[in-house]
C-alpha cells in the first residue's frame, strides 16, 4: 500500500473510532435525560411525589459525578470496556425494576458504569489525535455531543413511551453499550494510560463520598428546608470531605487531582460554564416536560414534538461551532453561546410557563435560542478545559469535565428548583449564564 493509501486508511480508522466514542458519549447523556418526559407517568406508576421524582432524576448523575475523578485516574481501552460492561448490565436492569428502590439502584449502577466510560473514552480519543490542533478540533465536536445526547433523550423517550412504554427507552443505551463492547477491540487502540500509577485511595474515597454527599444534600432541598438535618448533614459533610480532599492532595506524591490542574483560570472558568450550561438545559427539559403535560395536558408524544425545534437549532449550531472556534477562538464562541443561552432562558421564564400563551410565541423563541447557545458554549468550554493538558492527564481532564457536566443537572438544578417557582429558577439560571458570559469575555 502506498503512503497515501496508508494515510487514508488511518484517517478512516480514526473517523470510525471517533464515531464509536462519540456515540458512547452522547448515549451517556441520553441516559441522564431519558426519564425527563416520562416523569409524570413514573409518578403515577410508582406513586411518587415531586421530591421523589427529583431524586429519581438525579440518581444517575449522583454516582456519575461522584465517581468520575476515580474513573479519570486510569484511561484507555481496558477501563472503557469495564465501564461499558457495567453500564450495559445496569441498563438492562432499569426496565425490569418492579418498584422504586430497584429503579433507583439500577440508575445508581448506570451512573457508576458511566463514570468509568466517560474519562476512558476521552483518553482513547487523545491517543487517536495526539496533535494539539487535531485534538482541539475533535473536542470542539465532542463538547456538542453532550447536549445532543440530552436532546435525543428527551425526544426519543417521549416517542418510545407514548408508543410502547418508558421501559423500552433503555433499550437504546443497552444496544449502544453492547455494540460498543463488540467493536471496541477492533476499532480502538489500546491506549493504556497510567496503568502502572499507584491509586490515591484516600483521595479517591474523599472525592467520591464528598461529591456524592454534597450533591445529595442539594437534591433533597426540594423535599426538606435548607435548615433541616436532611439537607445540612449531607451538604456540610460533603463540603468537609471535599476540603479534606483538597488538603490531602497537596501532600500526596501522585495525587488523584493535582491542585494546579484546577488553578488554571481558563480551565476553572470552562468547568463553571459547563456546569451552568448543563444545569440550564436540564432544568428546561424537566420543567417544560412537567409543565406541558400537567398544566397544558399535552401527551408525551406532543411534549416530545415540542422539543423538535430545539434539536434542529442544536444541530445547526453544532455544525457551525467548529469553524467558528477555529476562526474566532474558543473564548469568543463560549461567550456568544452563554449570552444566547441566557437570553433563551430569560424568554422561557418570562412567557414560556404561562399555560395560556401560544407555543410559537411563548416557548419556541426561548427554546431555539437556548439550544443554539448551549451547543456553542459546550463546544467552546470543552476546548478551553482540555487545552494544553498533557496526554497522561487526558483521562483526568475528561473526568473533571464530565463531573462539571453532571454536577449541573444533578445538584445545581435541584438547588435552583427550591427558589419558589419554576419561572424564578429559569430566570436565575439565565442570570448565571449572563454573568459567566461576562467573566469569559474578560478572560479571553
Amino acid at each position: 500500500m502506498t503512503a497515501t493509501g496508508t494515510a487514508r486508511a488511518t484517517a478512516m480508522q480514526h473517523r470510525r473510532a471517533f464515531i464509536l466514542l462519540g456515540s458512547v458519549q452522547a448515549t451517556l447523556i441520553f441516559t441522564l435525560a431519558a426519564i425527563a418526559i416520562p416523569l409524570p407517568h413514573l409518578a403515577r406508576e410508582f406513586d411518587l411525589q415531586r421530591a421523589d421524582l427529583i431524586l429519581l432524576s438525579a440518581a444517575y448523575g449522583l454516582t456519575f459525578a461522584g465517581l468520575l475523578l476515580f474513573g479519570g485516574r486510569y484511561g484507555g481501552r481496558r477501563a472503557l470496556t469495564a465501564g461499558l460492561a457495567l453500564f450495559a448490565v445496569a441498563s438492562a436492569a432499569v426496565p425490569l425494576a418492579p418498584h422504586t428502590a430497584a429503579l433507583l439502584a439500577a440508575r445508581f449502577a448506570q451512573g457508576a458504569g458511566a463514570a468509568l466510560v466517560a474519562p476512558a473514552a476521552m483518553a482513547v480519543l487523545r491517543g487517536l489525535f495526539p496533535s494539539p490542533t487535531a485534538f482541539g478540533r475533535a473536542m470542539a465536536t465532542w463538547g456538542g455531543l453532550s447536549v445532543l445526547g440530552a436532546t435525543a433523550g428527551n425526544l426519543l423517550s417521549g416517542v418510545i413511551s407514548a408508543l410502547l412504554s418508558w421501559r423500552w427507552t433503555f433499550a437504546v443505551p443497552l444496544a449502544v453499550a453492547i455494540t460498543a463492547l463488540a467493536l471496541t477491540r477492533r476499532l480502538l487502540p489500546d491506549t493504556a494510560l497510567n496503568r502502572d500509577r499507584p491509586l490515591d485511595l484516600t483521595g479517591a474515597l474523599l472525592a467520591t463520598v464528598g461529591i456524592t454527599l454534597a450533591s445529595y444534600g442539594l437534591v433533597v432541598t426540594d423535599a426538606h428546608p435548607w435548615s433541616s438535618a436532611h439537607v445540612l448533614v449531607p451538604l456540610l459533610g460533603g463540603i468537609t470531605l471535599l476540603a479534606a480532599f483538597w488538603c490531602a492532595e497537596h501532600r500526596v506524591h501522585d495525587p488523584l487531582l493535582p491542585p494546579r490542574f484546577l488553578l488554571d483560570r481558563r480551565r476553572a472558568l470552562a468547568l463553571t460554564v459547563t456546569a451552568l450550561s448543563a444545569c440550564g438545559t436540564a432544568m428546561t427539559f424537566v420543567v417544560l416536560s412537567l409543565h406541558l403535560q400537567q398544566a397544558r395536558d399535552w401527551s408525551q408524544l406532543q411534549t416530545s414534538a415540542a422539543f423538535v425545534p430545539f434539536a434542529v437549532a442544536l444541530i445547526a449550531s453544532g455544525r457551525a461551532t467548529g469553524p467558528l472556534i477555529g476562526r474566532y477562538g474558543a473564548g469568543a464562541v463560549t461567550t456568544a453561546g452563554l449570552g444566547t443561552g441566557a437570553t433563551g432562558l430569560a424568554l422561557l421564564a418570562w412567557t414560556g410557563l404561562d399555560a395560556h400563551t401560544w407555543y410559537a410565541y411563548g416557548l419556541l423563541p426561548g427554546l431555539v435560542l437556548l439550544s443554539a447557545g448551549a451547543a456553542a458554549s459546550f463546544a467552546g468550554a470543552a476546548v478551553l478545559a482540555t487545552a494544553e493538558v498533557p496526554q497522561r492527564q487526558t483521562g483526568l481532564a475528561g473526568g473533571v469535565l464530565n463531573t462539571a457536566m453532571e454536577f449541573g443537572p444533578t445538584a445545581l438544578f435541584a438547588g435552583l428548583l427550591t427558589l419558589g417557582s419554576d419561572a424564578s429558577s429559569l430566570a436565575v439560571a439565565g442570570a448565571a449564564l449572563a454573568v459567566a458570559a461576562l467573566l469569559t469575555h474578560r478572560t479571553k
